[in-house]
């Protein structure tokens, strides 16, 4: 049974987060599924910045804009457009790159879209991950095998606390069940593959223009000069910034490779379980429009959305504090920050900047430990 572990916040103590060592990335052979996408354009600069030698496969970018369209040029990656539902494609690619770390983040990404197309969301979500594992049983080289599912993959019965990792699997609608099933398949998939699941959810940052997500919704609101209409405000959400995560993606993948004993095979990267961290989705929307409107922006005020929509989790946090004692990762941003950094992104972008630079300029800005908002 994993071992339950207390917050550093119940102690009273306050312990920087342990960063990705450069050292370990220098040269390493990463193979990166999803880098199209936004999480996954922003792992794909963060490791370029590392020095790891990256082959993307994924869909083309489903959005435009798109961070990695901005990006570009990508020098020294090798990005591979294709399907993880194609067995075929996915079997040369990975041959091709011979990857010593794989982080596959390759996903049907959205709750509602899974309502509309649930057939295409399991094939994406589960078929996808078998069929890239049974690529990976032939790889000579490969020391980790990181796979990235949701919170959502929790059984979730609303009642508001903290899921660890050792709670029940469940999904009660096509995304959720499916990224259950990823789990599942990842835990029971036969041999000797380097593999750990990790679970995280509600990220933010900036060059996120994906539908149905909340502040890609409230910044395409303020390009049409209109007001958000929100569905749910009072739901609440661990919301943290895409660095954050990355972050702890990425020391996971260090530790299986590097020093794999007694390390536990699924994590859950979020912010602390309190207050001060697990915010409603009204407050997420004020929060960002105050930022916005201190770099110069017009915003409206948000409105009610009294359109019924699908069924949502009306609450949902995650206990990270196994993260925190196996990988000493935590958090670096809180909520408010979070949601400055992604403002300060958006405009930034506004006023004619590269998306590149400032996206660089915030990864600098994140492993240096200068976290306060950049003044506009």
């Amino acid at each position: 049974m994993v071992e339950r572990h207390r917050t550093v916040e119940s102690l009273g103590v306050t312990i920087p987060s342990a960063l990705p060592d450069p050292a370990f990335w220098r040269g390493r052979r990463v193979l990166l599924t999803g880098h199209t996408g936004f999480k996954g354009a922003w792992a794909a600069l963060w490791l370029e910045r590392l020095g790891a030698v990256v082959t993307g496969f994924a869909l083309a970018p489903e959005t435009t804009p798109s961070l990695y369209a901005l990006a570009a040029p990508w020098a020294g990656q090798n990005s591979v457009i294709g399907d993880v539902r194609d067995r075929e494609a996915l079997h040369a690619a990975v041959s091709a790159a011979d990857p010593e770390i794989v982080i596959h983040m390759a996903a049907q990404a959205l709750v509602r879209r899974g309502y509309a197309e649930p057939r295409a969301t399991f094939e994406t979500n589960v078929q996808g991950t078998a069929n890239l594992l049974d690529a990976l049983d032939g790889c000579r080289h490969l020391d980790a095998v990181l796979v990235v599912t949701t919170d959502k993959c929790y059984r979730n019965d609303n009642n508001g606390r903290a899921f660890t990792e050792t709670d029940p699997l469940g999904g009660a609608d096509p995304y959720s069940a499916s990224k259950a099933a990823q789990e599942l398949v990842c835990h029971a998939w036969p041999g000797a593959l380097p593999l750990v699941t990790a679970r995280a959810g509600n990220v933010v940052g900036g060059g996120d223009w994906a539908a149905d997500r909340v502040l890609p919704d409230l910044f395409r609101a303020v390009a049409a000069g209109v007001a958000i209409r929100l569905r749910q405000p009072r739901a609440t959400r661990p919301w943290q910034h895409v660095l954050d995560v990355l972050s702890g993606y990425f020391l996971y993948a260090e530790r299986l490779a590097t020093a794999p004993g007694g390390l536990p095979s699924a994590l859950n990267f979020g912010p602390p379980p309190h207050a001060g961290h697990i915010r409603d989705v009204g407050w997420l929307v004020e929060a960002a429009t105050a930022c916005l409107r201190a770099h110069g922006i017009d915003v409206e005020n948000w409105l009610q959305d009294g359109k019924p929509g699908p069924a949502e989790a009306a609450t949902l946090a995650l206990d990270p504090a196994l993260a925190a004692s196996t990988l000493g990762w935590r958090t670096r941003l809180d909520a408010a920050e979070s949601v400055s950094w992604t403002a300060e992104w958006h405009a930034r972008l506004q006023r004619g900047e590269a998306a590149r630079s400032i996206a660089g300029d915030q990864i600098e800005r994140y492993t240096a430990g200068k976290l306060s908002a950049r003044v506009a």
